[in-house]
């Protein structure tokens, strides 16, 4: 160390005499990122385990996200409910569909899938079904006239408080308000009598929609006598009731509802799908069908047998922007506790819930969802969103710059990017864009082959990868879905 200069060193003790110690001026330290990684150690948000289904990858700390509402309950989920959010394109589809085929290849899950969006003249669960070997439940009214699947409100199998319930919901979701006493009380005596002349036929015919509307046209002259009230009054009563559901027996919506249930369907299947995608999403048949197999579903299909169920919901928003179908499904939301139901809304954007006519109800039904996945919103609308689901400030504004399968999930407050994945053997089955990423050869290909659209192999080139998945992670995400299945003993 080469000697100082005496008149420094003379300088330095005068001034920290006067003004004491003073710190020395040391020089930067340069270095790289490879060599600061010694210094600064990695730190990650901790995961949700690693008993489920594979998701993907956390962005931040690139480990596997692993998620199963079913594994998480009581332990970090008070509810196995969740809400996906996000607009159209940035890879919700594909999400819902990873995530059923992966939980499928548990024995015992079941799956119930109200298909709303439409693709190649089929729902877009249409591929996913096949590939499975079920038949979509296909509700038409344009072909409901030839035989195909009906759904009976009167069906024996739903309790008689079931059917004059989900009858108030259809009428009261028709009107777009609720039902007055007199109506009400035209409804349920026709309602009661209708099912007292079931129970008495020796054939064990089951009562259908028509019955009641007949009743209600022409009333007994008992019922007028029971409210001491004048027989032209209870036919006054039940004139709107007997208008809407005759819209059910020779309307627009004539033919899915009117007989009884098409026998066949197999509710023991581990895949059910509802395909809706030829009823007008904008009318008022939507709210009404769902209405309809919502109640059904919940009097003929969960059943105490120790399963774990999943019913997941397309374009949500029919159901929680309606009052009256809400309070139906918050009571089905309420099964996920006793009886292993897991409910999936898929909703494009949280204003059409909270900004609805069903306010109350929808905060009610988001209060339950304690998963949250939100995919790419514009800045105003994630601000909103965070402020009601109660994001930290950070999510929220990462939200906008999300891109195509990236999305924020908050599981009870543990809140984490993640990165969804899909394999390759999924791939043809997930992308709801083939219109507009299919080559014309692929097309044609497709539909040369037996097994048509699910036959496709994926391509390489950028049309056939919508979510922009290059990561290497994804190379090994099929291995890892079987390593994890293994460990948990899917068949």
């Amino acid at each position: 160390m080469p000697a100082r200069d005496p008149l420094n060193l003379i300088t330095e003790a005068f001034t920290s005499l006067l003004f004491g110690r003073t710190e020395t001026t040391r020089l930067p330290v340069r270095t790289s990122t490879g060599q600061a990684q010694a210094v600064y150690l990695p730190t990650a948000a901790p995961g949700l385990g690693d008993s489920g289904v594979i998701i993907g990858r956390e962005v931040y700390s690139g480990k596997g996200y692993i998620y199963d509402p079913f594994q998480l309950y009581g332990q970090q989920l008070p509810a196995p409910h969740w809400l996906v959010l996000g607009e159209s394109g940035n890879g919700k589809s594909a999400l819902e569909k990873t995530y059923v085929l992966r939980q499928l290849r548990f024995r015992d899950r079941q799956v119930v899938v109200l298909d709303a969006q439409g693709e190649d003249g089929v729902g877009e669960w249409n591929l996913v079904a096949q590939q499975l070997g079920i038949t979509p439940i296909r509700l038409d009214p344009m072909a409901a006239l030839d035989g195909t699947v009906r759904l009976n409100p009167l069906d024996p199998a739903i309790t008689t408080t079931g059917q004059l319930a989900l009858l108030r919901t259809i009428i009261e979701v028709a009107l777009g308000r609720g039902l007055d006493e007199r109506s009400g009380f035209a409804l349920k005596v026709a309602h009661a009598y209708v099912n007292q002349a079931a129970a008495q036929d020796p054939d064990g015919r089951q009562p259908i929609l028509g019955d009641i509307v007949e009743r209600l046209r022409h009333p007994l002259p008992e019922s007028a006598d029971a409210m001491n009230v004048a027989l032209e009054d209870v036919r006054a009563w039940g004139l709107d009731v007997a208008l809407v559901l005759d819209r059910l027996v020779d309307g627009d919506l004539r033919g899915m509802f009117d007989g009884p249930t098409t026998v066949g369907i197999d509710l023991d299947a581990p895949l059910i799908v509802f395909d809706l995608s030829h009823i007008d999403r904008n009318s008022i048949a939507m709210p009404i069908l769902m209405a309809i197999v919502g109640v059904w579903l919940e009097h003929t299909w969960i059943r105490p047998d120790r399963k774990k169920r999943i019913f997941l919901v397309e374009e949500a928003w029919h159901i929680i922007n309606s009052p009256s179908v809400a309070q139906l499904f918050q009571r089905l939301l309420k099964f996920g506790r006793r009886l292993g139901l897991s409910f999936v809304a898929v909703v494009h954007h949280l204003s059409d819930v909270v900004d609805g006519a069903a306010a109350k109800e929808a905060a009610a039904i988001l209060k339950m969802a304690s998963t949250r996945t939100i995919y790419a919103q514009k800045s105003d609308e994630a601000r909103a969103t965070g402020q009601v689901l109660g994001l930290p400030r950070w999510a929220v504004e990462i939200i906008p710059t999300l891109t195509p399968g990236m999305a924020v999930w908050d599981v009870n407050g543990n809140v984490q990017v993640v990165k969804h994945l899909v394999t390759e053997s999924e791939r043809p089955l997930v992308f709801t864009d083939r219109a507009m990423t299919e080559s014309s050869a692929q097309r044609a290909a497709s539909a040369a082959t037996p097994d048509g659209p699910a036959a496709l192999e994926a391509g390489t080139g950028d049309d056939d990868n919508p979510l922009g998945i290059t990561d290497p992670f994804e190379a090994e995400t099929e291995e890892r879905v079987i390593s994890f299945e293994k460990r948990q003993g899917v068949g």
